[in-house]
């Protein structure tokens, strides 16, 4: 639960830092050209607000006579409106004279259009207007990484380093890949860190280089491309580094402590079945947990907890343990990760350096991420669309506010990404008919415009309530 509300925290925080900026460059072009901003709201105000400047006790604490109300209810203009609603999920920047999902008095349309209105001003400036929130989310996360690195540095396990290796997967081992096999590169280039790069470079291919013991190999690729999305979504995944299945501790009163092991052991079999890593160990309790799942009596489920290990402990003597496992099937141990076989490269910039450095790393992200945007028109792609759930689940488990402003930047990478698909209700979607008007000279009527809106929420608040689906199907450990 703790986990849950430390992610969540960060989640909100995120997006609200995200949203107020990129509608702030929505704001910021419609006051540079005169045009009207009616409400400027972080979160949504649906039905009432936390705080608005147009409330009557804000106005009388600065000396102002209260808003008067229009016969439709709403306030007469008198400035901004600036505020702040109860449903974090965003915000919204209402511009006076233009057809997004804030206009609500769609008989104004109709008069000719004022000057101080969106849909008055000429089209070189409505686009500056619309392109303002992602310049702005844009800028933002080249800033953030170009902070990150200022800040902390990097910190990084350099492929070359990792003299054990990589544990392959049977599709990585048909291609010739073998565990232990130390991925150097491609011909597209040599590997600096294991990361989701690496899985695109192989994919595309032609050969790639390994170290095999104290041998350089060269394992040719198949003509056709290998999918990235298969890559990573086979159990186990296509590499790993390879971590021994060693104990870095033992949890007080669990299975492992009951049955004798301690700090420094490692488990070399489960059932009869070699096990050289964690990551061998993962799979073969993900066979268990599948096994149990389908045990249809207690005594089946007891059958399945039962398990023989051989355990090596440190004097490399060997022990075989019979335990049983928790209905978790949980040891009760905390495993080793590469960093406790690795000394990370850390590498230090200064104010200059980080600047360019960070400028690479984010259009970097930006490159991988729109390369596997193509995943998504396949079924596959779509099943593993997340929502909330998904995006939050991406943020550590723990504060950590390097880890946090990374994952910032690359949400505000995506957000201005998102936001340019040519998709009606999207900034695209008005970049896109603002294109045609200027090629043209024609713009597209007001009653075009507001049907095209209308198409457009429809279609996003259906992937929304997609996305979120597969969360939740996800999280009950189905999938359509």
């Amino acid at each position: 639960m703790e986990i849950f509300l430390i992610r969540t925290l960060q989640l909100v925080l995120a997006l609200s830092i995200l949203v107020f900026l990129h509608e702030g460059g929505h704001f910021l072009f419609s006051k540079l050209f005169g045009v009207r901003v009616n409400k400027f709201y972080v979160f949504f105000d649906f039905k009432f607000r936390l705080f608005s400047t147009y409330s009557n006790w804000w106005r009388k604490l600065r000396g102002k006579e209260p808003v008067k109300r229009k016969e439709d209810g709403e306030y007469e203009y008198d400035g901004t409106e600036y505020g702040i609603g109860w449903i974090p999920l965003g915000g919204y920047c209402q511009i006076e004279g233009m057809i997004d999902e804030t206009q609500h008095d769609v008989e104004k349309l109709k008069a000719e259009p004022k000057p101080y209105e969106f849909r008055g001003k000429p089209a070189w400036q409505r686009l500056l207007i619309m392109l303002g929130g992602v310049l702005v989310n844009f800028v933002l996360a080249l800033l953030l990484y170009s902070a990150v690195l200022y800040t902390w540095g990097e910190d990084y396990i350099a492929m070359k380093d990792m003299t054990m290796g990589m544990k392959f997967n049977n599709q990585a081992k048909s291609l010739g890949f073998s565990d232990g096999d130390i991925l150097l590169g491609t011909d597209k280039g040599n590997f600096r860190e294991f990361s989701a790069d690496v899985f695109r470079d192989i994919s595309t291919a032609k050969t790639v280089h390994v170290l095999r013991g104290t041998s350089l190999r060269d394992i040719q690729m198949p003509p056709e491309q290998i999918s990235l999305l298969d890559m990573l979504q086979k159990t186990p995944v296509f590499a790993r580094p390879l971590v021994p299945c060693e104990l870095d501790s033992v949890c007080k009163g669990s299975v492992a402590e009951k049955a004798g092991m301690v700090k420094g052991d490692r488990i070399v079999a489960l059932n009869g079945i070699a096990i050289d890593s964690w990551n061998e160990m993962t799979y073969q309790l993900g066979v268990l947990e599948d096994c149990l799942t389908a045990a249809k009596t207690t005594a089946d489920s007891m059958k399945i907890r039962r398990t023989t290990l051989v355990v090596e402990h440190a004097d490399k003597q060997r022990d075989t343990i019979d335990v049983t496992l928790s209905p978790e099937l949980k040891l009760g141990v905390v495993q080793t990760t590469i960093y406790n076989y690795y000394k990370p490269t850390h590498k230090s910039y200064t104010l200059l350096e980080s600047l360019p450095a960070g400028t690479e790393y984010g259009l970097n992200v930006l490159g991988g991420y729109v390369s596997d945007l193509k995943y998504v028109f396949t079924s596959d792609g779509a099943k593993s669309l997340g929502g909330f759930g998904a995006i939050g689940s991406l943020f550590p488990p723990a504060w950590d506010w390097m880890l946090f402003w990374k994952m910032t930047a690359f949400l505000s990478i995506i957000l201005a990404f998102m936001n340019l698909l040519p998709i009606p209700a999207l900034d695209g979607g008005h970049v896109l008919f603002l294109l045609y008007e200027i090629v043209t000279r024609r713009k597209p009527s007001d009653k075009f415009l507001l049907y095209a809106q209308y198409v457009g929420m429809i279609l996003l608040f259906a992937l929304m309530i997609f996305a979120n689906l597969n969360d939740v199907l996800r999280f009950f450990g189905i999938m359509l």
